[in-house]
């Protein structure tokens, strides 16, 4: 993980991994069976982390409109601030969409229930509705990540999209 933080999973390799350990080389392969073993469990370590984060920031706001402001809020600060691990998360020759491993198929299950949860909670009840949300935070966060807008500028877009969104929504009792 600490080599994640320098350089994108696709570019680390089990050799170099063992150096950083101070390991033979051969000490990797008694964990992992080949290189994508090693990327699926960078992905499925890294997606723990941002369901953390958003979670965190969820149980720490006061109200459901907070929940919602501040999950998307982690997710895209999450993006930015840990842009190869967000990208391991979402690289699809490693996470299949459709097939994820068992543990990263548990791990997308509680994003979503976050994410259906904070939705719901604000009044936004149509399936497509965290759907639509997932979308726009993951948007803002990899748009801001590739550098076409700061942090800033996507935290403010996404609270302005919160604003807006929740404008007409008559919020549950």
């Amino acid at each position: 993980m600490q080599l994640l933080a320098d350089r994108p999973a696709q570019e680390i390799s089990l050799r170099e991994v063992a150096r950083a350990a101070n390991v033979s080389h051969n000490a990797p392969y008694h964990h992992f069976a080949d290189r994508n073993g090693l990327l699926k469990a960078i992905a499925e370590r890294s997606m723990t982390d941002l369901v953390d984060a958003v979670t965190a920031a969820v149980d720490a706001a006061t109200d459901p409109r907070a929940a919602f402001r501040d999950g998307g809020a982690a997710y895209v600060r999450f993006a930015v601030e840990r842009p190869h691990a967000f990208a391991a998360i979402y690289d699809p020759t490693v996470c299949v969409p459709g097939a994820p491993t068992p543990a990263m198929a548990v791990l997308i299950d509680r994003l979503e229930a976050v994410l259906n949860e904070i939705t719901a909670a604000v009044g936004l009840t149509e399936p497509v509705d965290a759907v639509s949300v997932w979308g726009t935070i993951h948007g803002l966060g990899v748009l801001s990540a590739a550098g076409h807008f700061p942090l800033p500028a996507a935290l403010a877009a996404h609270e302005n999209s919160v604003d807006r969104l929740l404008a007409g929504v008559s919020h549950p009792s």
